[in-house]
């Protein structure tokens, strides 16, 4: 009997594989996982020598903790297909975003033990964040796995609040997706002002990336930051005040605004 199973076999199925096996949390041999789509098992047994099939039930039936990672598209119509499958020993772990706890108790049949997390891509790297929530039936042991397992592919917290995981989806969820398109913006001018466009890629790659260990490593608010680098009269407090008569804060709070919002829809189905 595997340990571990996957119902989906996509990026973050296989992010989280990765990082469970090198921080030898699991073998390969302890995990099964399935997938609609016969290639992207292929690809995963090959890279990870994990066990696949194209058949959701089988992976139930065989593993004691389940990843549902899948999309919340489809994942009402998977949860009626494993529902059968469902017993109180098994932990269900659901990845889909916005998708409640309720409704995931709902349609494993009510009984079931069921973590709800928002994770976001850099889990691809092992660079993730992860926020954790357990469900009514779920027991304080199933959130202490959870969070360890995350922790495989970054960082995991645990909250107690289920209202919580949609502003979490706004902000870390989609998060990533912001700061691309900064980095777009931060490249785009780089390239106005004269720039050859590689250069200007890696000027705004190692400025993000030493921004964030200025923030991590100093331990500062980011605003004493700021301060820090902005001189009265200076090319930074040029950049900045134009950046505000944008409303650029604004809009970014707005944004992770639109984004919850949005994680509460699909939580309604």
């Amino acid at each position: 009997m595997a340990e571990l199973g996957f119902i989906g076999a996509g990026n973050m199925a296989g992010a989280l594989i990765k990082g469970l096996i090198a921080a030898k949390l699991y073998k390969p041999k302890a995990i099964i996982a399935s997938d609609a789509v016969p290639a992207q098992l292929k690809k995963l047994k090959k890279a990870y020598n994990v066990t696949g099939t194209t058949d959701n039930r089988a992976v139930v039936r065989a593993a004691q903790t389940i990843v549902l990672a899948v999309k919340p598209q489809i994942l009402d119509q998977v949860l009626a297909e494993i529902q059968p499958e469902v017993t109180k020993e098994k932990l269900f772990i659901s990845i889909a975003a916005g998708v409640t706890l309720r409704r995931l108790e709902n349609g494993l049949g009510g009984k079931a033990r069921v973590v709800r997390v928002m994770p976001n891509t850099p889990a691809l790297l092992g660079k993730g964040i992860a926020v954790v929530v357990r469900g009514h039936n779920a027991q304080p042991k199933d959130e202490k796995l959870t969070v360890s397992m995350f922790r495989g592919v970054g960082e995991a917290l645990a909250v107690k609040d289920e209202a919580l995981m949609d502003p979490v989806t706004g902000l870390s969820g989609s998060g990533p997706a912001y700061v691309y398109l900064f980095a777009e913006a931060l490249i785009a001018g780089g390239v106005q002002g004269g720039l050859d466009a590689k250069v200007a890629t890696q000027l705004t790659y190692q400025t993000l990336e030493g921004a964030v260990a200025m923030l991590k490593e100093t331990g500062k608010p980011p605003k004493e930051l700021r301060d820090m680098v902005t001189s009265p009269g200076g090319t930074t407090l040029a950049g900045l005040s134009r950046l505000a008569a944008g409303g650029f804060t604004e809009t970014v709070a707005a944004g992770v605004a639109a984004a919850t919002h949005r994680s509460v829809e699909l939580g309604k189905g």
